[in-house]
């Protein structure tokens, strides 16, 4: 029976490959519209579409498992007060074109490209300009976003959408794009088992990513520069964050990245880099934090007394303004084999690891961390004075803050 399946199978497939077509549309072709194209396209054929500027005057609806491509310069403008592709099929590749001007909405999610209830779709080399939401995906899984430039100009949060959206989402990969000058440069709810790779998002109103209730995900080799905040993962367990940079993402109120609710993740290799805040971690716990770089933030590590069961190892702090900070006053993270370059301890027996332990909050630290005013003080000898008095006898900071095994040269 197994044998008469596979011949079944193979005849199935030449069957589809033999009805399989490739169609070409452009002004001089037989076809000359998308719109005609997508209406007489079947299941497995391929849109060829040649250069120049479409405008059409509603969204281009796909529900058949097609391919586009564009043929060189293919500039696609969005009718009034809609998107212009959504995606209602499986299997269905869109590659290759310059998408723009979808406009705002305070009642739809107008996009460049929506997918829908799709699985196994591809949105790749695409230039998506001047649009509301560039992709949103809903209730789709198995595909990828690869080599996309997702550029807009939003000016405030409440008018503006986001650079790429997943919302139900499962298994995507969003690799190799740019996401610019949105409200987030990538947003994710309720989206699981998914891989963020090699994006740069930057110059993004709120957050350069942002994930919302969304599981066992890794995003990794991106860079998040000068954004509200570089990156929110909120409510989510097993995330693996690593190779990221987190840069110059500066402001009142700015992270390079916050941690709030998670669970079970991990955060190595990063570099945090001239961020107001590196790491700002609230009500989170069992969080590796190990083998990364803060590097002249403000403050390295904002750790809230509600996280807890934390380990923070192998880091480098270098230049920063405060390493940790935190208004607990029992410390219930562990610390241990971090490089700190205000480390004025010793290493007699010349085994790399100091002799005497480290306490890397200082009395002004921990004060700003409750009196915001008094950061007036910061270059203040008195403070200096102060910090130098808690150092030798601890009556303020948390004392079982403590590195007992610092490092005495970066392991970076």
């Amino acid at each position: 029976m197994s044998r008469y399946v596979v011949i079944y199978v193979i005849v199935l497939g030449w069957i589809v490959t033999a009805q399989a077509r490739e169609l070409e549309v452009g002004s001089q072709r037989a076809v000359t519209s998308l719109k005609e194209a997508l209406k007489i396209a079947q299941d497995g054929d391929i849109l060829c579409v040649d250069p120049g500027t479409y405008t059409p005057d509603t969204v281009l609806i796909i529900d058949k498992s097609i391919k586009l491509y564009a043929q060189g310069e293919v500039h696609i403008k969005a009718a009034e007060g809609q998107g212009i592709f959504e995606i209602r099929a499986d299997s269905v590749s869109i590659v290759g074109f310059h998408l723009s001007d979808v406009g705002r909405s305070y009642i739809k999610d107008l996009s460049a490209i929506w997918v829908d209830y799709s699985k196994h779709f591809e949105i790749s080399h695409n230039k998506i300009l001047n649009c509301f939401f560039g992709v949103f995906c809903t209730k789709s899984s198995n595909g990828i976003i690869r080599h996309n430039v997702v550029k807009s100009n939003a000016e405030e949060e409440h008018s503006s959408a986001n650079a790429i959206h997943l919302w139900y989402c499962k298994k995507i990969r969003i690799e190799n794009n740019l996401a610019q000058q949105h409200r987030d440069g990538i947003y994710l709810e309720f989206v699981d088992s998914s891989v963020i790779r090699y994006n740069v998002s930057t110059q993004n109103l709120r957050y350069g990513l942002h994930f919302m209730f969304s599981h066992n995900n890794e995003y990794a080799y991106n860079v998040f520069k000068t954004n509200g905040s570089g990156v929110a993962v909120m409510f989510s367990r097993h995330i693996t964050m690593h190779k990221n940079h987190f840069l110059n993402n500066w402001g009142d109120a700015a992270y390079g990245l916050l941690i709030k609710e998670i669970y079970d993740a991990t955060l190595s290799d990063n570099l945090f880099y001239k961020n107001t805040t590196g790491v700002f971690a609230e009500g989170s716990s069992r969080v590796a934090m190990k083998d990364n770089v803060f590097d002249s933030n403000g403050w390295a590590i904002k750790m809230r007394g509600n996280s807890a069961k934390n380990e923070i190892s192998y880091n480098s702090f270098v230049g920063n303004s405060f390493d940790i900070a935190t208004e607990a006053k029992k410390e219930e993270n562990l610390y241990h084999h971090n490089y700190w370059d205000d480390y004025s301890g010793y290493d007699l027996d010349r085994d790399g690891v100091g002799d005497v332990p480290h306490r890397p909050v200082n009395l002004f630290s921990y004060l700003v961390s409750r009196v915001d005013e008094s950061i007036l003080l910061l270059r203040s000898s008195f403070v200096q004075v102060l910090n130098m008095a808690e150092k030798v006898t601890p009556a303020l900071t948390p004392v079982s803050l403590v590195d007992e095994q610092p490092l005495m040269r970066s392991p970076h």
